[in-house]
């Protein structure tokens, strides 16, 4: 048996799993992340690349009616999450949500899990 890697898979869908898992650890710890230094930590060579999935993780947590772990990955320079991943007038309490969660309790979604709520949401 080999190790996969999620290198190996190239797809939104596929780093969003990944994301998913680095957030809900940020979440238990109370923190945020850049998204440089998510970047960083993905071994991407730059932050502009979070979007697609970022929207994965954003649907899936509305569809299955969690708070939204996108608020935790903030620009450097505002603190703030890229647009569209909360509304900013209630930023603290979105987080504070994100943070109460008990994440650990939950199977993380799968690729298709994640796609499937995108792809509703693109329609």
């Amino acid at each position: 048996m080999s190790v996969r890697m999620y290198d190996d898979i190239v797809s939104s869908t596929n780093r969003a799993v990944q994301i998913f898992n680095i957030l809900i650890g940020l979440a238990y710890n109370r923190q945020t992340i850049t998204y440089k230094k998510l970047a960083e930590i993905m071994n991407f060579d730059g932050a502009g690349v979070f979007s697609h999935p970022l929207d994965h993780i954003l649907h899936w947590c509305k569809d299955s009616k969690l708070p939204s772990l996108t608020v935790l990955v903030v620009n450097s320079k505002s603190g703030l999450p890229g647009s569209g991943f909360s509304t900013h007038e209630d930023l603290h309490a979105q987080r504070e949500k994100v943070y109460a969660e008990n994440w650990y309790r939950i199977i993380p979604p799968t690729m298709d899990e994640l796609n499937a709520a995108y792809q509703k949401r693109k329609t």
